[in-house]
């Protein structure tokens, strides 16, 4: 989508790293491939940045919460069309 990949690995949790992780959930919501994008990073342990509209401690509460990456991924697209 021709955005800088940076925008997706914000450093820090406050200030300007809120900003970006913002900026990166809006290119997420727009991007044909969010679905495939969150599959993947719930599926191989990506704990770090923006994967399928979901930073960080999202995913963490999400995996948590459904006890499987396959729960999780199940959880994160339910009610949702493809």
């Amino acid at each position: 989508m021709g955005e800088d990949p940076e925008l997706f690995f914000p450093v820090g949790t406050t200030g300007p790293a809120l900003d970006e992780v913002a900026a990166a959930k809006r290119v997420c919501a727009r991007c044909p491939v969010r679905r495939e994008c969150l599959n993947w990073a719930l599926g191989n342990g990506q704990t770090a940045g923006v994967w399928g509209g979901m930073g960080e401690e999202e995913r963490t509460e999400l995996l948590r919460r459904a006890g499987s990456a396959d729960a999780a991924r199940h959880e994160a697209f339910a009610g949702t069309k493809r």
